[in-house]
C-alpha cells in the first residue's frame, strides 16, 4: 500500500488516490468520540434538539450526576459545569484512559465498568443520569441508581443507523435487525423498569462521504456497524465506491436519532 507523498506539496497539486486515502483512514487514531478527523471528508445533520447544550444545562442544576457509557469524555466535558457529584462510566480501556485525562482534572470520576455490567452504585445515588448512543441502555439500572423524583436524559441511536453504509458492504439486513433500538421499544422497556417517560423526539438526519477514506475511518471508528471491517476484507468494494464517489459525488446515507427524557416517580 503506498502512503501520501510527504514532498507533494513541492509538486503540482494531485488528486490522492485510492490508495492514498485508504492508507491515511488505516493510521488515523479511533479513540473517544472525537469526529474532528471527519472535517472536510464527511457531514452529518446535527438533531434540532442540540443534546449537548441541554445536557449541560441540565447537569449544572444536579446534586449528583451520573453519564454512562461516556466515551472519551467529550461530550460531558463540553458542559461548562457539572453537579457537586459527577460520574462517568465506560468499558472500552483506551476510552477509559482518555476519558480519565479529560475529566479528572475537572473532578469527575471515571469509572471502568462493562456496558453489560450492572451499574456499580447503590440504590438512589444519581438525580441525573445521562448518556450520549449508549450501545444499549440498561432501564432496570437507570431506574435502580436514580433517585426519587430523578431524570434519565440521553440521546440514542435509532434503527438502521447509516444502513446505506451497511447494507452497501454487507447486503440487504432483515427489517427487525434494529428493532431493539426503537424509539416506541425504547419506550415500553423504560416504563417497563418503572420509569415515566416525559419526552420522546426521534429524526432522521443526512450522513454525506466525500471520500473513501471517511468511510473507511467511519467503520474502523464505529465497528458494530460491519463487524470484523478490515481494508483488506472488503477492498474490491471499497474500490467500487471510491469510484462511485469520483463520478457521481458523495455517498449519502441517513442516520437515526431521537431524545427520551424519563422521570423516576417520587415518593
Amino acid at each position: 500500500m503506498t502512503a501520501p507523498d510527504a514532498n507533494h506539496s513541492h509538486r503540482t497539486p494531485h488528486t490522492p488516490t485510492f490508495e492514498d486515502l485508504v492508507a491515511e483512514a488505516e493510521t488515523a487514531p479511533t479513540e473517544g468520540w472525537d469526529f474532528s478527523w471527519f472535517e472536510g471528508r464527511a457531514t452529518e445533520e446535527r438533531p434540532s434538539w442540540g443534546y449537548a447544550r441541554s445536557m449541560a444545562e441540565r447537569i449544572a442544576r444536579a446534586s449528583a450526576a451520573l453519564d454512562v457509557q461516556t466515551g472519551g469524555g467529550e461530550v460531558l466535558a463540553s458542559a461548562p459545569a457539572f453537579a457537586p457529584l459527577t460520574v462517568a462510566t465506560e468499558g472500552w480501556p483506551p476510552n477509559v484512559a482518555k476519558a480519565t485525562a479529560l475529566l479528572h482534572p475537572r473532578g469527575v470520576a471515571v469509572v471502568a465498568s462493562p456496558e453489560d455490567a450492572p451499574l456499580p452504585f447503590a440504590d438512589e445515588s444519581f438525580d441525573l443520569v445521562t448518556s450520549r448512543h449508549p450501545v444499549s441502555p440498561q432501564w432496570a439500572e437507570i431506574a435502580r441508581v436514580l433517585s426519587p423524583g430523578g431524570t434519565y436524559f440521553a440521546q440514542h441511536v435509532g434503527p438502521r443507523s447509516v444502513f446505506e453504509v451497511v447494507e452497501y458492504f454487507l447486503g440487504p439486513q432483515p427489517e427487525g435487525q434494529s428493532g431493539d433500538r426503537h424509539p416506541d421499544r425504547e419506550r415500553a422497556d423504560a416504563e417497563a423498569a418503572g420509569l415515566e417517560v416525559v419526552d420522546l423526539r426521534a429524526e432522521r438526519l443526512r450522513i454525506e462521504f466525500f471520500d473513501i477514506g471517511a468511510v473507511v475511518h467511519f467503520l474502523r471508528k464505529v465497528v458494530w456497524m460491519v463487524p470484523g471491517f478490515t481494508v483488506d476484507a472488503y477492498r474490491p468494494r471499497l474500490l467500487a465506491l471510491h469510484e462511485r464517489i469520483e463520478a457521481e459525488g458523495p455517498f449519502v446515507a441517513h442516520s437515526t436519532r431521537h431524545l427520551i427524557e424519563a422521570r423516576k416517580p417520587g415518593r
